[in-house]
């Protein structure tokens, strides 16, 4: 395997010339071999603007993730019919992967067991369509065939797109016998934006805004992944001082949204006291970003060669002291949550999953942590300031609803750790250097550890120094299919426990 693949670290471009190309049936067998060694699959996307190229063909690149040594390993392989033989059943992490590039390019993958649309987009190429459908013809969302259940005494519930509140649209389709899930099946797309078809000749004045927008509740993340591409395209070094911002306002982020995950799933067992406190607290962290730059969710913050922003004397001890403010606030909320023998019983066991299906899934973030899943892009494959300041990874071993929670606890004591020290510490001089123009004809693929887990941007230049593709990957896009896991033989009831538990996106999804 090693001896194929072009090995290459985070941020580390590549010429595109350099990349390694090999027949279907040996890029099958290498990405599989891969992923039974303990490897994981990052990205597998297509792309069809590479010349020279017979009518019609399709290229995949495939990015694997090796953990164990640090390294990003990347091979191609070129597509020269509409149909070709799935990985899905021998290797489950390509199973959306694949779906996504069926629907994109019109390509089949034989044999893939659960072939559905997964945005119900047209074709990015109007004359390939997998579904064959007619030239022209609109896919409509949410319209495919469910997996079905039968039986007397089986009921099928079916739940959103449009749900109470305010919330992103999702379907949700459950097979029952009582109250007892068989099976659950998502069905998302609602939120398709075109995002990586947008992306497709910048960067672009309005690339930073699209990019600050994959998920809002992660603009930190998506914003840092695509500026270490743009930066390591453009051999721009980043200040330290500038690293350290951009590593604080990326774990105020996780802070808030960890907070604020731990009062809602107090919130949805009746438990109010948590529920009311963390609301109020994942506010204060959000004002923290906002004292950092101006906005709650740090849009502005993440620019190219450094930062928006810089933080003078005096905000930076304002920040220290309502950091630690927060954090005692936190503590005691967290802790009557720990202390009610009554939340423990509803978290326990519930929407367990195994470490196996967790890696045979290729689950990401604090859901695959919480399966007792020693994975970490800050600690396997650091970059900016994590290369100098280590975050020990937080894990638990049990993968249901308190294991989820617990995690969030855990990376919340130590995310408060990490500021405090970098603010205590701030390194001196600039905040942000000049980016000259992107290496052509050239890939880079960079890597963040967002609140979510791994957000991954693979971006490849043309001739001009331009995109001429631009692939993201969502932890979201790793982790819907462990929600339906974890649904499977537990109640119907307990749904918005085990959902709040992975608190996906559906616009991270979606694209």
């Amino acid at each position: 395997m090693n001896n194929v693949f072009a090995a290459l670290h985070a941020g580390q471009p590549i010429p595109r010339e350099q990349i390694p190309q090999f027949p279907l049936a040996d890029f099958r067998r290498a990405v599989m071999d891969a992923v039974a060694s303990g490897q994981r699959v990052a990205a597998l996307f297509g792309d069809a603007t590479a010349p020279p190229r017979a009518r019609g063909a399709v290229d995949l690149y495939a990015i694997l993730a090796d953990s164990a040594r640090g390294l990003l390993r990347v091979a191609k392989t070129t597509l020269d019919t509409d149909r070709f033989p799935s990985m899905t059943p021998d290797c489950p992490q390509v199973h959306l992967f694949e779906r996504e590039i069926a629907e994109q390019y019109g390509v089949c993958p034989e044999g893939h067991p659960w072939l559905k649309p997964v945005r119900f987009h047209a074709s990015y190429r109007p004359d390939h369509d997998a579904w064959n459908r007619k030239p022209g013809e609109t896919p409509v969302i949410g319209v495919m065939e469910y997996y079905r259940v039968e039986g007397e005494e089986i009921h099928e519930v079916a739940v959103g797109p449009v749900h109470a509140g305010i919330i992103e649209p999702g379907h949700f389709r459950f097979q029952c016998h009582g109250e007892q899930v068989f099976h659950l099946e998502i069905s998302l797309g609602y939120q398709h934006r075109g995002v990586e078809r947008a992306l497709v000749g910048g960067p672009t004045k309005r690339t930073i805004h699209m990019m600050e927008a994959v998920a809002g509740d992660t603009s930190v993340g998506h914003a840092m992944d695509y500026y270490q591409a743009v930066e390591a395209l453009s051999d721009c070094q980043v200040p330290i001082r500038a690293e350290a911002l951009r590593g604080i306002a990326l774990d105020l982020g996780r802070l808030a949204n960890h907070t604020g995950d731990l009062g809602a799933l107090a919130g949805d067992v009746g438990f109010l006291p948590t529920a009311s406190y963390c609301g109020r607290i994942r506010g204060d962290f959000l004002n923290l970003t906002a004292l950092l730059c101006g906005s709650r969710f740090g849009r502005d913050m993440v620019r190219p060669g450094g930062v928006g922003f810089d933080l003078e004397q005096d905000r930076k001890k304002k920040c220290l002291e309502r950091l630690e403010a927060a954090y005692r606030d936190v503590v005691n909320a967290a802790n009557l949550l720990w202390d009610s023998a009554s939340v423990q019983a509803r978290f326990e066991g519930i929407g367990a999953v195994t470490p196996e299906n967790c890696l045979a899934l290729g689950m990401v973030g604090p859901a695959a942590r919480a399966c007792g899943v020693d994975c970490d892009i800050r600690h396997d494959f650091p970059a900016g300031i994590f290369r100098f300041a280590q975050i020990p990874v937080s894990t638990w071993q049990t993968g249901d609803v308190f294991a989820r929670a617990y995690v969030r606890w855990l990376e919340i004591q130590r995310s408060v750790a990490f500021i405090r020290s970098q603010l205590q510490e701030l390194p001196g001089g600039p905040v942000r250097t000049h980016a000259v123009d992107l290496k052509p004809d050239h890939l880079v693929v960079s890597l963040v550890e967002g609140w979510r887990g791994e957000t991954c941007h693979v971006a490849l230049t043309d001739a001009q120094g331009q995109f001429a593709r631009y692939k993201i990957a969502d932890p979201s896009f790793h982790n819907w299919t462990g929600l339906a896991l974890a649904l499977r033989d537990q109640q119907i009831s307990d749904f918005p426990l085990c959902n709040k538990s992975f608190n996906l996106s559906y616009c991270g999804h979606d694209l």
